[in-house]
């Protein structure tokens, strides 16, 4: 202490600087706590090096906690995870809160990648136990980022880098997910960073395509539609799987800039086609979250000239289940403007029967799964029949999907499938190549020939 201090302002000084280090609602450390415990044990450990390892965890699903109850709600949830975390961390552990809903951990006897990830593993389990709110109780997941020093980074800013890496990518592959960071881990990223890029470059300069499948009546095997595909091919990446783009576009938040131009260019090519043939599109999860969705889709196919009655759209139920409320407004509006909408890949979901009874759909579409086995397989055939069946009693139409062979067919046409589509039916093709397919099927149909050229 200095001479000409008294002692209150020498513990004033140190009040100060234990509120520098620590975060107000928990009382843990904040981030400048994390940045001085790393590097002091790894000067503490610069002459003989041992590993040690730093976690980042982040609540999932949070904000929307935040946004229903309130933020005195969200403050309570985030001081009940700060004490589990204390009350569950190994021995020698710091738990930091390192801003909004992110916490950080130092874990100095924690030296490689399987004991970071079962520390995570325990840390998760003890986090998805119910939080009390008094009148109600909240479930919330979390994702986790570790990385191990000095593998990951011999420096702090890039020690952190690296965990925030790991954490990245577990947010990115869903809820509740562990993630050490590695080379690997970090090339994996790199290359999602440089695909997100070109991706956006493809959708300003109009160059992801839309390619078209046939759906047919099984009656007569007439086509009655098309369901319209993303395709891109890079100039660089070469052919990249809409498995792959469509994905990434809703975990990067541009899905509404990638399916508003495709459905611009599926409703101007279905302009060109007989018009009793309808046009089928899949809504993504984001835009079923999105209350705005109606109106743009509505106003897409207005200005391209497309009969709403013409349009179909496809949604999952897993898209569904991610907020009902938004999910059925959205529903509602375009079914009173004609749209009919399709629920895709039934029977894979976790709860299809109730959202049959929950939401008005218009036509069920029977997953590739069941249909593929259909043939070998009596318990597919039961599902599919009992489908059918079920469907015939709510006023719903049947489409099968992914028909491979004439046995698959038959056996579905013999069920009284109502439609169907798969390569036995006709490949996915682009605009062109569909209206010269029209053009043999509908020999009198001037439009389509013509088109065709």
């Amino acid at each position: 202490m200095n001479s000409a201090e008294t002692p209150s302002q020498h513990i004033n000084r140190n009040d100060l600087h234990a509120m520098a280090y620590t975060d107000p609602l928990t009382g843990l450390g904040n981030s400048y706590r994390l940045r001085d415990k790393v590097r002091e044990i790894a000067a503490d450990r610069a002459s003989d090096p041992a590993p040690f390892t730093i976690g980042l965890a982040n609540l999932d699903g949070f904000k929307p906690i935040n946004d229903l109850f309130g933020p005195h709600a969200g403050d309570e949830i985030l001081c009940q995870v700060a004490s589990r975390l204390l009350a569950c961390v190994p021995d020698g552990a710091t738990v930091i809160r390192a801003g909004g809903d992110e916490f950080a951990f130092v874990l100095p006897l924690v030296f490689e990648r399987k004991a970071a990830e079962k520390v995570g593993n325990m840390l998760k389990e003890v986090l998805s136990a119910p939080f009390d709110l008094g009148d109600r109780n909240v479930r919330l997941s979390a994702s986790f980022g570790f990385a191990v020093h000095p593998f990951a980074g011999e420096e702090f800013e890039d020690l952190l880098k690296s965990a925030d890496t790991a954490l990245y990518r577990s947010k990115r592959r869903g809820r509740g997910q562990i993630t050490v960071y590695s080379q690997e881990i970090a090339q994996e990223m790199k290359r999602a960073t440089q695909l997100e890029q070109a991706l956006r470059n493809a959708i300003i300069a109009d160059e992801v395509d839309v390619h078209f499948q046939p759906i047919v009546s099984l009656k007569n095997d007439m086509v009655v539609g098309f369901e319209a595909l993303a395709r891109w091919c890079d100039p660089d990446l070469g052919y990249v799987s809409p498995a792959v783009f469509v994905p990434l576009a809703e975990e990067r938040g541009f899905i509404d800039s990638l399916s508003e131009t495709l459905l611009r260019k599926a409703a101007e090519t279905a302009l060109l086609w007989p018009k009793e043939l309808f046009l089928s599109f899949n809504l993504s999860s984001a835009q079923l979250m999105d209350p705005m969705t109606s109106t743009n889709v509505l106003s897409i196919i207005q200005r391209a000239g497309l009969d709403p009655r013409r349009l179909e759209l496809e949604i999952t139920e897993t898209a569904v289940m991610t907020d009902a409320d938004v999910a059925q407004k959205i529903v509602t509006e375009l079914r009173a403007a004609g749209v009919r909408i399709s629920l895709d890949d039934f029977g894979t979901g976790q709860s299809s029967l109730g959202r049959l009874r929950d939401f008005s759909f218009d036509k069920v579409k029977v997953d590739r799964a069941f249909v593929s086995r259909i043939s070998a397989d009596r318990a597919s055939e039961h599902i599919v029949k009992a489908i059918i069946s079920m469907c015939e009693g709510l006023n719903l139409e049947v489409v099968a999907e992914g028909i491979e062979d004439f046995s698959e067919a038959m056996k579905l046409k013999s069920l009284g499938c109502g439609m169907g589509q798969g390569y036995f039916y006709g490949k996915p093709a682009d605009s062109v190549t569909t209206l010269r397919y029209l053009a043999e099927k509908y020999h009198d149909t001037g439009a389509a020939a013509s088109a065709a050229g």
